[in-house]
Order: C-alpha cells, then sequence, then structure tokens
C-alpha cells in the first residue's frame, strides 16, 4: 500500500519531470542537434539562446529543488545543514551535465555531417562512460556528507528523490538522440 508521502514525491516528480522533458531537455537537444547543422549567425543572435538557456537552467534548478523541499520533511536544523551539501553536490552534478552536453554536441555534429569514424565513435563512448563512473564517484563521495546531517532513512529518500529524476531525464536523452548510423 502506498503512502501518502510516496504518492508526494511520484506526483511531483512527475510534474517537474514532464516540465524537464517537454521545456528543456527536448529544447536542448534538439538545439544541439540542429546547430550543428545550421550556417553561423551574428554575435547578438548567438547570445541570445545561451541567456534563455541559463534562465531555463534556473529554473529547472529552482523547480527541482522545490520538489526536494517538499519531499524531504527536513526539520530546521536538518534543512540548515542538508541544503548547502545539496548545492554543493547540484553544481558538481551541473559539471557533469555540461561534459555530458559538450559530448552530444560533439555528437551531433558528427552525425550531422556524417563524419563519425571508429575512432571518433570509441572517442564518444569512452567519453560518456566516463561521465557516468565520474557521477557514481560524484556520488559517492557525497554519501557520507549526507550522512553527516541526515538520518539514513532521509539521504536514502533524497537519493531515491534523484535518482528518479535523472532515470526520466536520462530517458528523455536517450530518445532524443539518434543511434549512431
Amino acid at each position: 500500500m502506498r503512502t501518502r508521502t510516496t504518492q508526494k514525491i511520484d506526483s511531483s516528480i512527475v510534474v517537474l519531470t514532464l516540465w524537464l522533458t517537454r521545456a528543456a531537455i527536448g529544447s536542448v537537444l534538439a538545439m544541439g542537434l540542429l546547430l550543428s547543422s545550421k550556417p553561423a549567425q551574428s554575435q547578438s543572435a548567438q547570445e541570445k539562446p545561451a541567456n534563455n538557456m541559463q534562465i531555463l537552467a534556473e529554473k529547472i534548478k529552482a523547480d527541482k529543488k522545490l520538489v526536494v523541499a517538499d519531499n524531504m520533511g527536513l526539520t530546521e536544523s536538518e534543512a540548515k545543514a542538508f541544503w548547502p551539501i545539496y548545492d554543493a553536490y547540484q553544481n558538481d552534478l551541473a559539471q557533469l551535465n555540461a561534459r555530458l552536453y559538450k559530448l552530444i554536441e560533439t555528437y551531433a555534429g558528427y552525425y550531422n555531417s556524417d563524419t563519425l569514424t571508429d575512432a571518433k565513435a570509441r572517442e564518444l563512448t569512452d567519453g560518456a562512460v566516463a561521465i557516468d563512473a565520474a557521477e557514481l564517484e560524484l556520488k559517492k563521495s557525497y554519501l557520507p556528507k549526507f550522512y553527516s546531517v541526515l538520518p539514513a532513512v532521509k539521504v536514502a529518500r533524497y537519493m531515491q528523490i534523484e535518482n528518479k529524476i535523472r532515470a526520466i531525464v536520462n530517458l528523455e536523452i536517450a530518445g532524443q538522440v539518434p543511434l549512431v548510423p
């Protein structure tokens, strides 16, 4: 039987994920795949999408943080200790996401120009696996920090929320990026 808390986690994650996948991830990936096939644009035209992407990234961060806050049930003292660690973790995840985005842009360039060689495919594959490994190492490095400020049950809840959101985002990325020809 589902508890009220579980239903709340599921519904808020679904809302955030739908927003992420429809508004953000699809746009980001579509833009990445299309950018390499478009002619060069003027400097002011290039700056505007970057600013829009920054705004979108900030909106996603804020919405995600609200979902986490709404579902963690933190006491005031737990919240005071948890949020700085959460913010640091999210900043480190953002660096990994930037690496992934760059990798997808690189793949898009090869895909759109039909220039993907075995050597380039190996490099991209190794890069993707390295990003996955770095994410796991990052998670492992933050677990002791989370355990030092929260009971294990709440750390597990946070990891579930984080994993659900990331799994859905990864599923959307997988659906948007075409298979290697």
